[in-house]
């Protein structure tokens, strides 16, 4: 744009605009400043998405009620402290604040970091708690006993998530007989505690379940804090079916946990807890079978003893015996002189119909067919060659064309289209003025920008004048 002014402006004309900073250098100069204004702080807050890469280095959030600001500890400094944070936590830390120039994202370097007490989730977690053992809703005496062999089990958690695939996994193990519904719920997020409260009325409105399975996989204190909600607990404690609440690994405990008339370690667990050991009934059922036969041969035996018996007052009956097996053998023999004569009868007019067919064989006609078929699979292979080649002819000129009238091949020659924050093309410089922010689209970027100062630019007078 700065050359074509210049080639079509005249030599009077000159340029009094301050020069534009760049990006790279704006970043610089805040860097110095933050740095060089504050030499070390400490900062106080709930951490929030701890991540740690192969590295070893920490990169998380320290929050409050209003506002969030982003730290990196690295290996050398997160090595001395003892217990690794986790989500939720209010922690106090120490270091440096600067601001990463890749990025232009202002952080804190950190150097030290300590626990300072609860963080808001996990005291929110403690209230609730008190507030709900004080109403009774964790007495044991309030909890309804599981079955002993459950009918049917109902499930509620994702259908996508690693639970739902433990507890089907160990119930096809322990007890496949056993029917399992799911009920799918979000178990993550906002919407996860009126989806978990809807599907446990659900399983109620469905009726067939006669215990429930309400759990997730492992996962942070604000991944798992639907289930730490007042709406979840009160739901599970006017559940009419029994319920079993299986959330998080063995180490993760939740309200619902002490709501729900049982809880389990794992969602695998649950699963362990109320399904019955199919090898314990196979056990049982081999006893069963051993003392049923054991007793039938008592049976036979006594019924045996009793034939011998009767047989001994009977008369022999095996000259009338001879005498069937006599005639039996007299009519296989007729039987068998029959039924050779009818199967030679029937391999001649075999033999014949044979002979007829051969002579009216179209095995001729296939080959002459086959022939003529090749020739017409090759005629359109070469066709179909033809074709394509000339359609992807085609489709290169095309995407020449394209290339041509392509926008992005103009901003490649340097040019530039520029938008106000409401994505609107600034067609016009006169609705600008100092502090807009803009937005520039180059050739393979887009550029963030405030405008400094708006100058117009008069046109050539040969221009005017037309």
């Amino acid at each position: 744009m700065e050359e074509y002014r210049t080639a079509r402006t005249a030599p009077a004309f000159q340029d009094t605009r301050p020069r534009a900073l760049s990006v790279s250098e704006l970043n610089h100069q805040a860097r110095h400043l933050l740095e060089s204004s504050f030499m070390q702080v400490w900062v106080e807050g709930e951490l929030s998405g701890f991540s740690r890469p192969s590295s070893g280095h920490w990169y998380f959030s320290l929050k409050d009620r209003k506002c969030q600001v982003r730290c990196a500890m690295f290996r050398g400094a997160n090595q001395r402290v003892r217990t690794p944070p986790r989500e939720g936590d209010q922690v106090r830390i120490r270091g440096k604040v600067t601001l990463y120039e890749n990025r232009g994202d202002f952080q804190i370097i950190v150097e030290h970091l300590e626990p300072a007490g609860l963080g808001e989730l996990q005291l929110a977690y403690e209230q609730l708690k008190q507030k709900l053992q004080a109403e009774g809703l964790f007495d044991p005496a309030r909890k309804k006993p599981l079955p002993t062999t459950p009918r049917h089990i109902g499930v509620i958690t994702s259908p996508t998530g690693a639970a739902i695939h433990d507890i089907l996994t160990v119930l096809a193990r322990r007890c496949p007989a056993i029917p399992v519904t799911l009920y799918p719920t979000a178990v993550q997020g906002k919407a996860a505690t009126a989806d978990i409260v809807q599907a446990i009325e659900r399983a109620q409105a469905h009726g067939v379940a006669d215990v429930l399975i309400v759990g997730r996989g492992g996962g942070s204190l604000e991944d798992l804090w639907c289930f730490n909600e007042e709406a979840v607990a009160r739901a599970l404690a006017n559940c009419q079916i029994p319920t079993v609440s299986a959330v998080g690994h063995e180490v993760d405990v939740t309200i619902a946990d002490f709501v729900a008339d049982l809880r389990a370690p794992t969602p695998s667990a649950a699963a362990e807890k109320i399904s019955p050991d199919q090898q314990h009934w196979l056990r049982r059922i081999n006893e069963q079978q051993l003392r049923l036969a054991q007793a039938a041969q008592r049976v036979i035996r006594r019924m045996g003893t009793q034939v011998e018996h009767l047989s001994a007052r009977l008369r022999d009956p095996r000259r009338e015996l001879q005498e069937k097996a006599q005639r039996m053998d007299e009519l296989e023999l007729r039987l068998n002189k029959i039924m050779g004569q009818r199967l030679e009868r029937l391999r001649v007019r075999s033999d014949h119909a044979g002979q007829r067919l051969a002579m009216q064989s179209p095995m001729r006609q296939l080959a002459s067919s086959s022939e003529a078929l090749n020739r017409a699979r090759e005629r359109l292979g070469a066709a179909f060659e033809l074709h394509l080649k000339r359609r992807r002819d085609q489709l290169e000129h095309a995407a020449q064309t394209l290339h041509v009238v392509s926008p992005l091949a103009t901003l490649g020659r340097g040019y530039a289209i520029v938008r106000d924050p409401e994505n609107q093309i600034i067609r016009e410089a006169s609705g600008l003025k100092p502090g807009d922010r803009i937005n520039a689209r180059v050739a393979r970027a887009d550029i963030s920008a405030e405008v400094v100062s708006v100058t117009p630019i008069n046109d050539p007078p040969e221009k005017a004048q037309n």
